[in-house]
């Protein structure tokens, strides 16, 4: 366990990398700060391993905070139960993960877990997204054959560059952000209007919300793209 505000690495100009934990909302972070940019990043499921690999090592050598939650579980556990951390961001898509991943609860426990997130959600968010004109990019690994081609359906605009690897791509909320993606080599699709069913994930609400949201999705397991894909981003996103 990292002590708090840990000095983790002295970097060139002065800036300092530091990893401290934090529980926000509720849930365990680990929160890395270095220097003032207005990017944010953001892991939210524990066990996508090979992100938090990418992220940890990412953030050396970029500014921003990242918030990486602790643990190497899908889910994060609230009150006599647990909820996917990606599916809290509205109270329709929490009760609908709610009711799916604990089966056995009652009306009752769930308006109980519904009121008490209803409160704490305005802190995370508050703690996750950038300042205006700033960036929020998530790092995700996917194992259960979740690839672009589910999100192209649903999706106001995409760029298919590498169908041979349906589960690299992005997942942008900005057009400005999605029209220069579609450039890269990689797969990317936009989704502002979105579908119309509200799963409680971060980039529903961010799309309506009109932040600028960057989801950066590789198999788990392939760190090399995906620390490709993400030194891109820095590389060509303002």
């Amino acid at each position: 366990m990292l002590s708090r505000r840990t000095l983790l690495l002295g970097l060139a100009g002065g800036a300092s990398l530091w990893s401290a934990p934090k529980s926000i909302a509720g849930i365990p972070f680990e929160v890395i700060r270095n220097g003032k940019s207005k990017r944010r990043y953001l892991l939210i499921h524990g066990d996508e391993q090979t992100a938090r690999e990418v992220l940890r090592e990412h953030m050396k050598t970029h500014e921003g905070i990242a918030h990486l939650v602790t643990g190497e579980d899908r889910y994060v556990p609230v009150t006599g139960g647990k909820i996917d951390p990606n599916r809290l961001f509205s109270r329709e898509g929490a009760e609908k993960n709610l009711k799916r991943v604990n089966p056995d609860w009652s009306e009752d426990q769930v308006a109980a877990e519904l009121a008490r997130l209803d409160k704490e959600r305005r802190k995370l968010l508050d703690a996750i997204v950038p300042p205006e004109g700033g960036l929020l990019i998530a790092v995700h690994n996917n194992a259960r054959g979740y690839s672009v081609n589910e999100e192209v359906p649903i999706s106001d605009a995409a760029s298919i560059k590498a169908q041979e690897s349906p589960h690299e791509f992005y997942l942008a909320t900005d057009e400005s952000d999605f029209r220069i993606l579609a450039t890269s080599p990689y797969n990317a699709v936009l989704q502002i209007k979105g579908p119309t069913e509200d799963d409680g994930s971060l980039s529903r609400l961010m799309a309506r919300r009109k932040v600028r949201y960057v989801n950066l999705e590789c198999a788990l397991g392939n760190r090399d793209r995906q620390r490709e894909m993400l030194e891109w981003i820095e590389r060509n996103l303002p």
